[in-house]
């Protein structure tokens, strides 16, 4: 008789190495997040996105001949084939543009084959495309849902103004197009998150580049991932004023609710995202409307709240409290904050990925099985 073998179960993996990597670094407690070293708030003062996914994807960060390089293969490659544009032209206005991303994501794929992805070549022509090409997917998506025509890339312009660009057929100002440019570098990676596990789970099949982003988009649209974002601006629309922050959310608390934006399965203090966004947010709010500004105002009343009632569970804002804040000061409506996320963290990805194929062995876990044994089968006319 073969004994059965019994494991404990950990649910979520939680705590559970899944891989050995260099790409990115957290101390949850000390608020500590590093892209291959450096500290994420060195990479928001002083880096830029392009620079940011070179240093995540090849392992340092680039020359001034690399970057210059890197940067001009990505702009060669931002616009869509027309096919793929008409395609996108057919789909349902009324979804969501997360589905839409992931859709044509996968769509790629067909126009690029890249299924030999131990091929070195074939890898970096697939993670320039991806890069390049997820912006003005996000920004025609945007357009179709609202009866316009995509506005094609703008070449001359940064990646992060170019996006603004086809999103608004005009050109951002200095400060929001840096603000764009930091929100993408803070969401580029995030250690061993679940669309990243999804990425190397998928990667470890051997399965081509965009399978692989087409399946981490789709992790990513899930609410408790990517969109809660979205769900503080809810949070605080409702809540209205800075008056009521303190009843809306003791209620929250006192009845055990979650509240959108605080809390963190890693970090057991502030994000050190969120303290970036927020400094941010201030710099906008400065000469922007005060309906912005009272946003602000009524997310930092949340925050005090909840520092004062939660703090000794290390309950803090997350990336996402703030990160909502900034997008919609900008004019990024609701409905794009998690694809821009998705943009980012493409190469975040695409990272994990190459450095998944340099050591692969496919993922196989086990399961602890609960279910019954020697069951007889039951005729149909007996059941």
């Amino acid at each position: 008789m073969v004994e059965e073998r019994h494991m404990d179960v950990v649910p979520g993996l939680e705590g559970i190495p899944a891989a050995e990597s260099a790409i990115s670094y957290i101390d949850g407690e000390k608020g500590i997040l590093e892209y291959r070293g450096i500290p994420i708030g060195e990479l928001a003062d002083n880096s830029s996105y392009l620079e940011t996914a070179y240093l995540l994807v090849f392992g340092n960060l680039p020359s001034k001949d690399e970057l210059a390089s890197f940067t001009e293969d990505i702009t060669l490659h931002t616009r869509l084939k027309l096919k793929i544009l008409r395609m996108m032209e057919l789909m349902p206005e009324a979804g969501h543009p997360m589905d839409y991303m992931q859709a044509v994501t996968s769509l790629m794929g067909m126009y690029y084959p890249a299924r030999d992805t131990l091929d070195e070549k074939v890898r970096a022509a697939s993670v320039v495309r991806l890069i390049a090409k997820l912006p003005t997917i996000v920004a025609a998506c945007h357009r179709l849902r609202h009866g316009d025509a995509p506005i094609a890339p703008d070449n001359s312009l940064s990646f992060a103004a170019n996006f603004y660009y086809m999103l608004f057929e005009k050109k951002p100002d200095p400060l929001i197009e840096r603000i764009i440019d930091v929100i993408l570098i803070l969401h580029a990676d995030h250690e061993m998150n679940a669309s990243t596990f999804s990425s190397r789970v998928v990667g470890s099949t051997l399965a081509d580049p965009y399978t692989i982003v087409s399946s981490a988009i789709g992790t990513l649209s899930g609410p408790l991932h990517g969109g809660a974002n979205e769900h503080v601006i809810y949070m605080l629309d409702k809540i209205g004023c800075r008056e009521n922050a303190r009843a809306y959310i003791e209620d929250k608390i006192d009845k055990k609710e979650k509240i959108m934006g605080v809390g963190h399965r890693v970090y057991k203090t502030k994000d050190p995202r969120a303290i970036i966004l927020q400094g941010y947010a201030h710099k906008l709010f400065d000469r922007k409307d005060a309906k912005n500004a009272e946003m602000l105002g009524i997310a930092e009343e949340v925050e005090k709240v909840v520092e004062e009632r939660l703090s000794a569970k290390k309950l803090y804002p997350n990336v996402d409290f703030y990160s909502g804040v900034v997008f919609k000061g900008i004019g990024i409506p609701t409905e794009l904050f998690t694809p821009i996320f998705a943009m980012a963290r493409v190469s975040g990805w695409l990272a994990h990925w190459v450095e998944q194929l340099k050591t692969n062995r496919i993922y196989r876990p086990t399961q602890s099985y609960i279910g019954k044994h020697r069951q007889s089968y039951v005729a149909l006319e007996d059941r």
